[in-house]
């Protein structure tokens, strides 16, 4: 079960970067997203998407008992939701 779930969080990255590429691809427009009519600015996006992708980078270190390899939990987060902010950016937005 173990190797499994292993399995399943090594081929996340893979498939998360396979997604960007696609969509980064197929979109070029301005930096507003169209959310059920109402347009909002691209850095919204960018935000909660670094937020969400550091809630699964924290899920993977709880699995995988990475706690201990890591440094001070408040800093290693909020330098993962910064470098996935940025990263969310430059793939989906730049020009």
């Amino acid at each position: 079960m173990k190797a499994r779930i292993l399995k399943l969080v090594a081929a996340t990255p893979v498939l998360l970067v396979i997604a960007f590429l696609a969509a980064k691809i197929s979109s070029h427009h301005s930096p507003t997203v169209d959310v059920l009519g109402s347009y909002f600015p691209a850095w919204m996006v960018c935000i909660l998407s670094g937020l969400a992708l550091t809630f699964v980078a924290h899920w993977i270190v709880q699995l995988c008992n990475l706690k201990t390899y890591i440094g001070p939990a408040p800093l290693m987060y909020s330098c993962l939701m910064i470098i996935f902010t940025f990263a969310t950016w430059i793939l989906f937005y730049q020009n």
